[in-house]
């Protein structure tokens, strides 16, 4: 999932033919003050204005919108193709998409609905509410549904095994959350850090305690008294609705893949399948105190208390509200979600202050072009215009237990990241750097941040961001849309080409070990060193040419292979994760005999001089795969 600015919202949206959808509801209630009126003849002359040509440009298929004003369905449309082979066009009340982590919302709302009832107290110990396994007592502090919402338990991040090609591969969710349960890398209610297993285990928890399975709590208690009649949590998704399924393609390639359908083996972080026009009721419910139509599925107080900040790492930047994430944009506080899977990628914005919703989705992952970029912002000034700062939220945010810090020039990694397993090297491939200027401004993630004089910078779209730093003496900077964490001078890039360089630099000598041996065979001369020498050598060549086979494989592994990952660990990946371990065995019996026939070896300077290398090179690689986590299984 990726966070989201003022003016990089997503990359969205294509298709050729705007294609009509339902008709419209008109408005039931006044226009706030201040918001022009999202009428559905306004809203038609912006996305059918706007849309297909912006789309076209981007090369995606479909895409379907819908608006909920007024406490109604102000506006739903497709546009383009839903399935390009079929030749079935985008429909907002009939294609189905795959919503991906906007389901946690869902998710949110009937924790919600669970401490409504009594069953759930979000400031708990999760361990009250688990049997069969519990959260380890990594510290001092539990692990709460709080924590859980805001994404900051402090658990760390694992991709590798989260998908399934078919419901074979989906375990039952309590077994599955059991048998891979992250690590805790950092102590709970510090900095958030996105985590698709919190929100599976929250799901868990609702279906612990309602006694209903996670798919039919959803169905009985959200999508039937909302009357989304076109959505399921379920996997796979019930035959009735199965032929209105939209396709998704990836169209960077040619002719564009179609991906196939995915099962999530943590249904409550993202199953949802559901369409633009039934996404238009979950946004008024929201909007209007958990109510939509003749269904409610939350007290208008709950509603209200769940979208009050409920965590900030820190009060000068956005942060969440029980599981929406908190964004200001014109001035306006947006509660919002994104999501992305199997080439769906998705968005969910509220407006509380002009009574506005807008939800967003395309069939394809293409994008990055600047204009689709823009086409959310141009939604926003045109319906939600500047209107000064946004309101100020309830005392009783809970603000992260990290201090405000000096500022810190350097590497970061996002605070979503893994650290005990090989995805850790994932952190070494995609670093931030950090850097200060003269004047105090600071240049991140292709921004410059200004400073405002009270510890907080700001760039020009209006992003926000702060130093902190943890209890246990972590530094971060907190943005309005996420966390990073400073890298130790061992995990940065620059030391890591360094040590990598250092075991390359004696391997570029090894070719000239064959051309000698190949010259005296011609000339016919007898080897001058001892067998002992020579054995040794040999296996300090094989040690050396095996790292480098390895670290060719993992290159060609991460550059074409990463999608296998989600399925789980690909075999050739195992097979590969031995060999490091056969090099570091002929390494250490290269340096046992290198020691043994070092005196009357009868070797030259030279070829002391290249052992010792490859030697010493074989500790950086050996350096390199511990800091990874590559070094074994």
């Amino acid at each position: 999932m990726r966070a989201l600015t003022r003016r990089t919202l997503i990359s969205l949206f294509l298709g050729c033919v705007a294609v009509p959808g339902v008709a419209p509801a008109q408005p039931a209630v006044a226009v706030p003050v201040g918001c022009p009126p999202a009428t559905p003849a306004a809203l038609a002359g912006f996305f059918d204005g706007a849309l297909p040509i912006r789309l076209t440009a981007a090369r995606v298929p479909g895409a379907a919108v819908s608006v909920a004003a007024g406490g109604a369905t102000a506006f739903a449309k497709g546009y383009g193709m839903a399935d390009t082979e079929r030749a079935v066009p985008f429909d907002a009340s009939r294609s189905l998409v795959r919503i991906a982590s906007i389901s946690k919302l869902f998710t949110w709302t009937a924790v919600m609905q669970q401490v409504e009832a009594g069953r759930l107290d979000l400031d708990a110990d999760v361990n009250r509410y688990l049997t069969g396994f519990q959260v380890p007592g990594t510290y001092d502090q539990p692990v709460t549904l709080r924590h859980l919402m805001s994404h900051t338990a402090g658990f760390e991040d694992v991709i590798t095994g989260t998908g399934a090609r078919d419901a074979a591969g989906v375990p039952p969710l309590g077994r599955y959350l059991a048998d891979h349960m992250p690590a805790r890398i950092r102590p709970p209610g510090e900095v958030s850090a996105y985590s698709n297993y919190g929100a599976a285990l929250a799901g868990h928890i609702v279906s612990a305690v309602s006694g209903e399975p996670y798919d039919q709590y959803i169905q009985r208690h959200l999508l039937d008294p909302l009357g989304m009649a076109h959505s399921t949590a379920a996997e796979p998704v019930p035959a009735a609705l199965a032929p209105d399924l939209a396709r998704s393609y990836d169209t960077d390639l040619t002719p564009p893949k179609v991906y196939p359908f995915t099962f999530d083996r943590m249904p409550p972080d993202g199953s949802i399948t559901t369409t633009a026009a039934d996404m238009a009721g979950f946004m008024n419910a929201h909007l209007h105190e958990g109510r939509f139509g003749a269904g409610r599925i939350l007290t208008p107080q709950t509603t209200a208390r769940m979208h009050q900040r409920s965590f900030t790492a820190d009060p000068r930047v956005d942060g969440y509200a029980h599981g929406f994430k908190e964004r200001t944009v014109n001035g306006h506080r947006v509660l919002l979600h994104d999501g992305g899977w199997e080439g769906f990628t998705s968005i969910m914005m509220l407006v509380p202050d002009c009574d506005l919703g807008l939800f967003l989705t395309m069939n394809s992952l293409s994008g990055g072009n600047p204009d689709l970029q823009r086409l959310v912002d141009d939604f926003f000034d045109r319906f939600a215009p500047e209107r000064g700062a946004a309101g100020e939220q309830a005392a009783r945010a809970t603000v992260g237990a990290a201090r405000p810090a000096e500022p810190r020039a350097g590497f970061y990694k996002p605070t979503r990241h893994n650290a005990t397993s090989f995805e850790k090297f994932t952190t070494l491939l995609s670093p931030s750097r950090l850097a200060i200027d003269d004047a105090g401004a600071v240049t991140f993630r292709q921004k410059t941040w200004t400073p405002q004089g009270d510890g907080r910078y700001q760039a020009a779209d209006g992003d926000r961001l702060v130093f902190l730093v943890g209890t246990d003496g972590r530094h971060y900077v907190a943005t309005d849309g996420s966390a990073a964490e400073l890298m130790s001078r061992a995990e940065t890039l620059p030391v890591n080409l360094g040590v990598l360089l250092l075991f390359l630099l004696p391997v570029l000598g090894v070719p000239a070990l064959p051309i000698g041996w190949l010259v005296r065979r011609i000339r016919r001369r007898p080897a001058g060193t001892t067998p002992t020498w020579r054995l040794a050598r040999r296996l300090a060549v094989a040690a050396a040419m095996l790292g480098v086979v390895f670290l060719g494989g993992l290159i060609i592994t991460v550059l074409t292979r990463s999608g296998e990952f989600l399925y789980g660990v690909p075999l050739s990946f195992q097979l590969l994760r031995g060999v490091p371990v056969v090099a570091l065995t002929a390494a250490v019996a290269a340096t046992g005999l290198t020691v043994k026939g070092w005196r009357g070896s009868g070797a030259g300077m030279a070829a002391r001089i290249h052992q010792v290398a490859l030697l010493t090179a074989m500790v950086a690689l050996t350096w390199f795969l511990w800091q990874w986590n590559l070094l074994g299984w």
